[in-house]
């Protein structure tokens, strides 16, 4: 079964969710076609099929940088066809979700998203998706003969088993239509590390008791090369900038490490970070929820606690 990955960027290079994607594509065993849309930078391209990608498509229209839906989906539902593929691969995020749809639509197929591992292919095509904001699983059979599959971050191992891959200049003709939608303005988070990208999130809590005491979670984070985040009433009261709010009506995060620092663990706070793989709770509140969901607490004051964890780490580097 031929397999096409959609890819996105920002500022010119492939997210890592992408090539997570690519990856999932190559382990189902079909021929992996990547495409890729907007400005984005050659070497980033090439470099998908060190990840499994055979070939490589790129759509050097500048329009297609501003993640139009519409003209998404219209340039996937030709590469689709033309490449012979009947199955679409791409991240589960706030731009590969609502393509994944669009594209299911125009081309009737079956559709899964936040799936979490391999489908199964002994007697159909069943694939696990997670549900209820991580609490629970749920397997799905897809029955269409074209499928498309949205991925959870982390859902995938990322291993180089190729060379880079040749680029191909691919065209579609796109019209008014596919730009009915204007994009007004934008504000990109800023940040060394961002939220939706990071491995490692540190994240603060009123526990912090304002944000002149945020400089100590800073100087860890950036140790760790982790993005800084925070809950919900931090960035109510401004104590951070509300691009950083992580929780169910915030950013939703998965990286494989989650510390979160004075924060009790609200439900709305723990439905955007429980996908993580690890998280570490940090509190001198021995009853606070957030250690019921913890893979590992620290009871205790975090003014004492983070500069000595971040001296430690230091010292082991």
């Amino acid at each position: 079964m031929a397999i096409l990955v959609f890819v996105e960027s920002a500022e010119g290079k492939i997210k890592k969710t992408s090539i997570e994607a690519v990856a999932y594509a190559h382990a189902l065993g079909g021929p992996v076609t990547a495409i890729a849309l907007g400005a984005v930078e050659k070497a980033e391209l090439e470099a998908l099929g060190k990840y499994g990608a055979q070939k490589v498509l790129h759509v050097a229209d500048e329009r297609l940088s501003q993640g139009i839906i519409q003209a998404y989906a219209t340039v996937l539902e030709k590469a689709l066809q033309d490449e012979s593929a009947d199955l679409l691969v791409l991240a589960n995020s706030s731009l590969g979700t609502p393509v994944a749809a669009r594209v299911a639509t125009k081309i009737g197929a079956s559709l899964a998203s936040n799936v979490v591992e391999l489908p199964k292919t002994d007697g159909g095509f069943v694939v696990k998706r997670s549900i209820y904001t991580g609490k629970a699983f749920a397997w799905v059979e897809l029955k269409n003969q074209k499928k498309v599959i949205a991925l959870r971050k982390n859902a995938a191992d990322i291993k180089e088993v190729g060379s880079p891959a040749q680029v191909t200049p691919y065209s579609v003709t796109l019209g008014d239509a596919d730009f009915a939608t204007k994009i007004t303005s934008s504000e990109k988070a800023t940040g060394e590390v961002l939220l939706p990208e990071a491995n490692i999130v540190v994240s603060g809590g009123r526990g912090m008791k304002g944000p002149e005491h945020w400089g100590i979670l800073e100087e860890l984070a950036k140790t760790l090369h982790a993005a800084t985040g925070c809950s919900k009433p931090v960035s109510d009261m401004g104590w951070r900038p509300h691009h950083e709010h992580v929780g169910q009506t915030g950013v939703k995060v998965a990286p494989q490490l989650y510390i979160a620092v004075g924060i009790s663990g609200a439900i709305q706070h723990l439905a955007g970070v429980n996908s993580s793989k690890y998280i570490v709770v940090i509190n001198k509140d021995p009853e606070a929820p957030f250690f019921k969901a913890a893979d590992y607490g620290i009871v205790g004051d975090a003014f004492e606690i983070i500069p000595k964890l971040t001296e430690a780490i230091k010292a082991a580097k």
